[in-house]
């Protein structure tokens, strides 16, 4: 099974990038063989749509990554149970895990810090946009 660590220094590059939403490199991505990237990067940002197809793609453990990240106790358990070691220690370091940011840190693992910051910043715009009450839709 694939993990973020196999991928080369550059298409991480542009993961980060859509990562941010730049449409640009996530177009990019989507047409250049590496549509998974792509998926978890709009499924970080919230896209439920991304999130199914990566679950029912050859990738699952992407689609499973991001509720991970979103705090999914079922996501977490299942990148153990299927040796996903690093994205478990990924997602756990983008919930703020201390001894896994320390594992990033210690390994030197300077990209990977940056994109669990940066979801760090998701994380918390998806909080706020919650709790504003005047983004909240009344149905």
């Amino acid at each position: 099974m694939i993990s973020l660590i196999d991928y080369d220094v550059k298409i991480l590059l542009a993961f980060g990038q859509a990562l941010k939403k730049n449409k640009k490199f996530f177009n990019w991505l989507m047409e250049n063989g590496y549509p998974e990237l792509g998926a978890l990067s709009a499924a970080i940002n919230s896209d439920a749509e991304a999130l199914q197809w990566l679950l029912k793609s050859k990738y699952p453990q992407f689609g499973v990554l991001s509720n991970a990240i979103d705090g999914e106790e079922n996501a977490f358990i299942w990148l153990k149970k299927n040796n996903c070691d690093f994205l478990l220690r990924f997602a756990l370091a983008c919930r703020k895990d201390p001894d896994a940011i320390k594992w990033f840190i210690e390994n030197n693992l300077k990209l990977f810090i940056q994109f669990i910051q940066m979801i760090h910043v998701i994380l918390q715009q998806q909080i706020d946009e919650s709790a504003d009450v005047h983004r909240r839709r009344i149905t």
